[in-house]
Order: structure tokens, then sequence, then C-alpha cells
């Protein structure tokens, strides 16, 4: 008699009901999951999450852990030219700041969207003063209660405020804790005896360097923002409305 074959009976995959704030999966619930920190604890350094490597950044993109979204020129993968990454367009820029492509940080007038004076955050209201700043318009991005940003407001206990009650991003002990800044008092990342990503094989910053031909020299070999005839053009074709 032929055998017959039962079809096999494949187990689906378990039902996940969403938390008690209604989300699914219960890890991604920054109330469930977070830490006393108000991080997710996994990525919280304070907590020594498991996704934090021994020079307290995340592994998946540390370089000097190796990480998996860093390159092999020491970059983010998606941010390399070299390797193409995703955020390169053709014109080897930043996508959303290729004025080319139409990336989405470019404005209507050809200037950076957050930086825009005539649609953008810096725009003047009606008393003279950046929209952003102005505190009698009241329309200062994230402030608290004391009129600062709660980001960086001491009283509101920011997360931009470290224990010694600085601005984390200013404060040289907390830099110098994660790895930010070396024994030498500067940036890791520009410093020339450590080394640092951004110093070019000249011994300067690669995008001010004309040898390297950084995004930070012009055609005309001059510094971007400092070229008069790349200014003049630009000024022009914002005026006239040429392609």
């Amino acid at each position: 008699a032929p055998r017959v074959v039962k079809p096999s009976k494949k187990r689906g995959r378990p039902a996940v009901e969403p938390c008690p704030h209604g989300v699914r999966p219960r890890s991604r619930c920054g109330t469930c999951s977070g830490c006393p920190h108000g991080r997710r604890q996994r990525q919280c350094v304070d907590c020594g999450g498991a996704a934090i490597c021994v020079h307290r950044r995340v592994k998946y993109t540390c370089v000097d852990c190796g990480g998996a979204s860093v390159c092999e020129h020491g970059r983010q993968r998606y941010a390399c030219k070299e390797c193409g990454g995703a955020s390169i367009c053709v014109h080897a820029r930043k996508r959303s700041q290729c004025v080319e492509c139409g990336g989405v940080g470019i404005c209507e007038h050809g200037a950076m969207r957050h930086k825009c004076k005539e649609c953008g955050l810096g725009a003047p209201c009606v008393h003279g003063v950046e929209r952003r700043n102005c505190e009698t318009c009241g329309v200062i991005r994230g402030a608290c209660q004391h009129g600062v940003k709660r980001y960086f407001c001491v009283i509101c206990g920011g997360k931009g405020v470290c224990e010694h009650g600085l601005e984390r991003r200013q404060c040289d002990a907390c830099e110098r804790a994660r790895g930010a800044k070396c024994e030498h008092g500067r940036r890791r990342y520009f410093c020339k005896e450590c080394g640092g990503a951004g110093i070019c094989v000249h011994g300067r910053q690669k995008s001010t360097c004309k040898q390297c031909g950084g995004t930070g020299i012009c055609e005309h070999g001059r510094h971007r923002h400092h070229c008069k005839e790349c200014g003049a053009a630009k000024v022009l074709k914002q005026l006239t409305g040429a392609d």
C-alpha cells in the first residue's frame, strides 16, 4: 500500500499581547522597559545595560569595539562615502542636505531648513528676534516653566544636564568618562596625537584640507564659506530664480 504522508503541522508564532500602555512587544515600551534615568535599560550607560560596551558607548556603533555598523574606514557605514552608504547621494553629499537631490533638509529658498531666515526657525518674529528664541512669542521649542529648554534646565533635571550641574556636552569630566575627550583635553575625533578619525594624513582636519579635497573646500580652492565667488553665485541664483 502506498505510504500516506501527513502534512506537517508548523507551529505558528506565539501571540504577543501588548503591554498596559498599548505597545507591542512589551520590550519596545519606554515606560515598561525604562530605567530610573529615563532611558531604555538595555542602552543606559549609568545602569550598565547589555548594549553598552567597555567604552561606555552602544556596542553596535562603537568604533573601538568594531561594531557592526562601523565600516573599514572607521565611520558609520550608512554615512560613509567610500562604502556608498545609504545616506550618501550621487553627489557625494548627505542625501538630506543635498540641494541637487532636493533633500528634506533643504527648503524652497535653497538653504538649510532649520537655518533659513525666511521660512525656518531662524526667521525673525514680530519682535525682531529669532522665532525659536523669542520669549515674548512663547514659541521656544521644548521650553519649561522656567523659560529654558527643558533638556538643558537644571531645575527640571533635564537630560542635557549632567551630575555636575553643567551641560553634558560642555562638561569635561563627563566627556572624558564617555571617551569623547582624550587625555590632551581635545575632542578625540580631532586630536592629532591620538590619531583621530577627523585628521587626514597631512595633519589637518579632513573637511578643510585642500590636498585631500575636503567637503569644506570649494571648486576655487578656497574655504567654501569664505569664497566670494561661490557666495555671489548662490545669491544671484536665489534672486534671479535661475536653475
